[in-house]
């Protein structure tokens, strides 16, 4: 019986000191996950670079061999897969990812890629957030409004995963300091929304021998490609010369809904970890189409590399990175774009017409949005709405008379006023109706600044959008 009672607490004793050997490993496991974090919260943000900073930038990412125990706990679910395992995560960590462009697309592509472990992250954005900005760049917030979209990407992703330094760029990537950024780099995201841009990354990738991930988003529609990866085509081999600046449209001009964008960035980094993995693109030499109101994907196959194409050809022109704006004739920012393409007489300010329209005088007030667009916002006076591109037609030039006619009087000049979002297709509006309608009793002239400026100067309750 008394040896009985001794194995009895002896097993007792042995039980109890497993259990504290155990919960001793475990907060010894959970102190060396802190140690990780706090050795990781040294890579945070903690200052934005900037145009003067680009001649002194070094490489980002430090070589690693093996993951320490916290990240082994945080990616376990991705390392049982056998295309990554420890090996392609390991990869992943030694791998530095460039993004250009902390929106729609940049947000989504940047907080998956710092969830599966990318070792650096670098973010370039000129730009600052705004409320108009919240419905798709996912990253930022109300309380981030005004703040450098860069850094504030950088420090949401690094909020996610403090093992991956996130390195803010606040500029516009231009010729003068695009070659030097990239080539710190190894994949490049292209989540931009101009042509300008899109012709700089291209060559700049081509030139410093990095792969391309590009992605674009308008209204419904999105689109992605893989450039300059294992003999793949560039950009310019499938565009050798950019399209007209009047026939492209941003997400500013033609809308977007907020998932289409995050959709193709989720899609960028898929396929930036594919490619830091050393597994096989699904998209170099082919394009994949989105339609988000069909619900369909579909994948076009595209030309190859092309011998005479300028910069990755088999004898390159472009040896060197050129004007950009220039070359596309258009400016290489996303903001709303303004022209002038009016003289100072054929032009009035939003104080102006308040008064044109408190003294009651007669007009025509012209509206050249589209009709969704009058549905969010219009001016007291009731309108004519004829969409800018509409009036070259002559049902829509008839309207317009129709309506001088009925509030003009004899022997007096009835003045048009064109007005639109921004005052920009409003002056194109004026130039087509002085076309396309001859008489002398009118006079028509657009509103500067169109409805944004009518809410600065005039009415500071007015929506703008």
């Amino acid at each position: 019986m008394l040896q009985n009672l001794m194995s009895v607490l002896l097993t007792k004793m042995a039980t109890r000191e497993a259990e504290e050997i155990s919960n001793l490993l475990s907060i010894i496991a959970e102190k060396d996950r802190e140690i990780d974090r706090l050795k990781n919260l040294e890579t945070a943000p903690k200052e934005v670079y900037s145009e003067s900073d680009v001649e002194n930038l070094q490489k980002p990412c430090q070589h690693k061999s093996k993951l320490s125990n916290g990240e082994i706990l945080r990616y376990s679910r991705q390392l049982i897969l056998p295309e990554i395992g420890v090996k392609g995560q390991v990869s992943l960590s030694n791998t530095s990812v460039l993004i250009v462009g902390a929106g729609g697309l940049g947000c989504p592509a940047g907080v998956y890629l710092a969830a599966a472990g990318i070792g650096c992250l670098g973010l370039v954005d000129y730009d600052e957030v705004e409320l108009s900005n919240l419905h798709r760049q996912i990253l930022h917030s109300e309380a981030k409004v005004g703040v450098q979209k860069s850094l504030s990407a950088a420090q949401a992703c690094n909020g996610l995963n403090s093992f991956v330094k996130c390195v803010p760029y606040h500029l516009p990537l231009n010729s003068s300091n695009a070659l030097k950024i990239i080539k710190l780099y190894d994949i490049v995201l292209d989540c931009t929304d101009n042509v300008a841009t899109r012709y700089l990354l291209n060559d700049a990738c081509v030139l410093a021998g990095k792969p391309l991930v590009s992605g674009s988003a308008l209204r419904f529609e999105g689109q992605l490609t893989v450039y300059n990866h294992k003999g793949g085509p560039c950009y310019r081999c499938l565009y050798p010369k950019p399209p007209p600046p009047e026939t492209v449209t941003n997400c500013s001009d033609g809308g977007v809904l907020g998932v289409i964008p995050g959709i193709i960035g989720s899609l960028q980094a898929l396929e930036a970890i594919k490619i830091a993995a050393g597994l096989d693109s699904s998209y170099s030499q082919k394009l994949l189409m989105y339609d988000g109101l069909d619900g369909t994907f579909r994948t076009i196959r595209l030309r190859g590399r092309q011998p005479s194409c300028p910069v990755c050809g088999d004898t390159p022109t472009i040896t060197e990175l050129i004007d950009y704006e220039q070359f596309c004739g258009a400016r290489a920012t996303d903001k709303d774009k303004s022209i002038q393409v009016l003289g100072k007489e054929e032009r009035i300010s939003a104080k102006e017409y308040k008064s044109l329209l408190d003294s009651g005088k007669p007009h025509v007030l012209l509206d050249v949005r589209q009709p969704v667009e009058m549905d969010i916002c219009q001016l007291p006076k009731p309108a004519v709405n004829i969409p800018v591109g509409d009036l070259h037609k002559s049902s829509s030039i008839d309207q317009l008379s129709a309506s001088i006619d009925s509030v003009s009087q004899t022997n007096e000049n009835v003045p048009v006023i064109c007005v639109c979002r921004r005052g920009n297709d409003s002056q194109l509006a004026v130039q087509k109706i002085k076309q396309e309608l001859s008489n002398d009793k009118i006079v028509v002239k657009d509103i500067k600044g169109g409805l944004t400026s009518w809410t600065k100067t005039v009415d500071p309750d007015f929506p703008t959008y």
